[in-house]
């Protein structure tokens, strides 16, 4: 019953900034990787940013230098700091995650997504 939240989306203007949050909750052994994805209507769902369990993390060209994910693993927290937004970030984020229930075997998980709009 392990389940992913996210939050912290909302309207913003170009140039603006947002931190997205997403808080896994449940029987968890472990997490392994968390990141972030987006998808755009009409576009294909793709990976943002991520961050592994010895903390070596990973953007999209799109984002680097704009964005930064980070975790907080005593609260099975990942977030991703949103600077200089652009008209073309507006998506629905998801929150996706690598975790273990129980000791054994790691199983990955989304969260139900959370949008952000960029006005011009």
């Amino acid at each position: 019953q392990v389940q992913l939240v996210e939050s912290g989306g909302g309207l913003v203007q170009a140039g603006g900034s947002l931190r997205l949050s997403c808080a896994a909750s449940g029987s968890i052994f472990s997490i392994k990787g968390m990141g972030w994805y987006r998808q755009a209507p009409g576009k294909q769902r793709e990976l943002v940013a991520a961050v592994t369990s010895r903390g070596t993390t990973n953007y999209a060209d799109s984002v680097k230098g704009r964005f930064t994910i980070s975790r907080d693993n005593a609260k099975n927290t990942v977030y991703l700091q949103m600077n200089s937004l652009k008209p073309e970030d507006t998506a629905v984020y998801y929150c996706n995650a690598d975790i273990t229930p129980s000791g054994s075997g790691w199983y990955n998980y989304w969260g139900q997504g959370t949008q952000v709009t960029v006005s011009s």
